[in-house]
């Protein structure tokens, strides 16, 4: 959702809820997430109030490398600016990262906040076992380990070296 200033650090809205009471004044409740903690938490405004915008950018940018330490991404935007994202921030994304894949990193005066990952992503299967045949009951499934690292349960029919188009929402 939309970026603000709070209590001194930038959160995203997750959730606003207009509540026009039949007595008394109107207010919003909204809930936030802190960007810089990942901490979740309601607060109510009244009509009227109004909040800082966080100096927050969202760009896309290619997933150079990692050395360990951090993950290193660069600016597609022609500066070829690179940013190293910290454990934290690349999170979950983790098995998904992809040499040269693009990825929406969240900025906060110039330090990675957050790493997401595209909705779908190609990755090669680099390791599953062989489907059997009349093991088809109820259309059965096998995990698969893809070029990432990352585990996904596959059709009986996917076998090793094969490129799979996968949902990182839903790791279908």
């Amino acid at each position: 959702g939309l970026k603000v200033m709070l209590e001194g650090d930038p959160c995203s809205i997750i959730e606003n809820e207009f509540v026009k009471p039949g007595k008394g004044q109107a207010f919003n409740r909204v809930k936030f997430r802190n960007l810089m903690s990942g901490r979740v938490w309601e607060r109510t405004f009244k009509s009227g109030e109004s909040l800082e915008a966080a100096d927050v950018m969202d760009p896309d940018m290619e997933y150079l490398y990692t050395d360990g330490e951090f993950w290193h991404f660069m600016m597609t935007d022609g500066s070829y600016e690179q940013h190293a994202a910290s454990r934290e921030a690349v999170g979950d994304t983790i098995d998904w990262l992809k040499e040269q894949g693009v990825y929406s990193v969240t900025l906060y005066n110039g330090s990675p906040l957050s790493v997401s990952a595209p909705n779908f992503v190609e990755l090669q299967v680099v390791e599953t076992d062989p489907g059997l045949k009349g093991d088809t009951a109820q259309g059965g499934s096998k995990p698969a380990k893809l070029s990432t690292g990352a585990t996904v349960k596959v059709p009986l029919f996917i076998v090793e070296g094969e490129v799979l188009k996968i949902d990182t929402r839903t790791l279908r």
